[in-house]
């Protein structure tokens, strides 16, 4: 299992369904239903966090505060800046576990010695876009949501990175990369981290173990022929990282060479020592 090395997060325990985390100055108790061990609360911190999570029987939830904090605060990782701030259904803007997705795209863009365009799809709050453009990329960020492609731009600069070369786009990601295949453009590396579950604009249903295959099908077209790398993301529990290394395989490696790897990717337990399961990510590279 990949654990990202991080100095301002840190998962300091985890028990019974919740999450102990120290971002920044700040510490958070967040749900996570895949904690299914009932162990001691021995670390301190349970009884002086400033805030937790609580999940709602009917649904939803909301933040209980503890303690005076800030509405948003800053926290880094290595020469990126990321505003955190506590939002609704549990999240913070950022998933620290993806550090080592975004370790090796700068390694790969760096050790490349070459121009290398960047689509990152389903981006978010745009830290792998704001990895990419560090190394040296541009980067076409995707994101439906128009209030996270403002909070990417925000901690684009704070990372002092708004000069780079980077197309930020309110839009559909597959309607958008249709469009990209009609206009004959081409990607040397894509990032997608598509959403488990939603609904489209028209109440359909999105579930991605049904619409994997399909998109990354859509994206092959787009793919140079000096293709670099193709990161897939999924918090999905039924697409294991060998699933998802196969549909790499057969999709890309046939294609255009290279090889697949996949694995789950963690955070380091402080309290424990292990690692807790956060995901997995399958990668593609020449």
């Amino acid at each position: 299992m990949r654990e990202a090395q991080w100095n301002d997060y840190e998962l300091i325990d985890c028990s019974d369904g919740e999450r102990l985390e120290r971002w920044g100055d700040i510490v958070l108790i967040r749900p996570d239903p895949q904690i299914i061990w009932n162990t001691e609360r021995k670390a301190p911190e349970w009884r002086s966090a400033h805030a937790r999570y609580k999940r709602s029987s009917s649904g939803g939830g909301a933040w209980d505060y503890y303690k005076k904090m800030p509405q948003q605060w800053k926290i880094n990782y290595k020469d990126l800046t990321f505003g955190i701030k506590p939002m609704g259904f549990k999240h913070t803007g950022v998933f620290p576990e993806q550090a080592v997705n975004w370790d090796f795209a700068i390694e790969k863009i760096r050790n490349s010695k070459r121009q290398i365009k960047v689509l990152n799809m389903f981006a978010y709050t745009g830290a792998a876009t704001l990895a990419c453009l560090s190394a040296g990329a541009s980067v076409t960020h995707v994101e439906a949501s128009k209030g996270m492609v403002q909070w990417a731009k925000e901690n684009a600069a704070l990372s002092r990175l708004s000069d780079r070369p980077v197309r930020w786009l309110v839009d559909d990601c597959v309607k958008f990369v249709q469009r990209e295949q009609r206009r004959g453009n081409k990607y040397d590396a894509i990032i997608m981290d598509p959403p488990s579950y939603g609904r489209g604009p028209g109440g359909e249903v999105w579930k991605l173990e049904e619409q994997l295959f399909s998109l990354v099908e859509l994206c092959i077209p787009i793919l140079s022929d000096n293709a670099l790398f193709f990161i897939l993301n999924s918090y999905t529990t039924g697409l294991s990282p060998a699933v998802m290394e196969y549909l790499l395989g057969v999709m890309l490696k046939n294609r255009f060479g290279g090889t697949v790897s996949s694995s789950e990717i963690g955070l380091h337990v402080t309290r424990s020592g292990l690692t807790l399961p956060c995901g997995s990510t399958a990668i593609w590279q020449s």
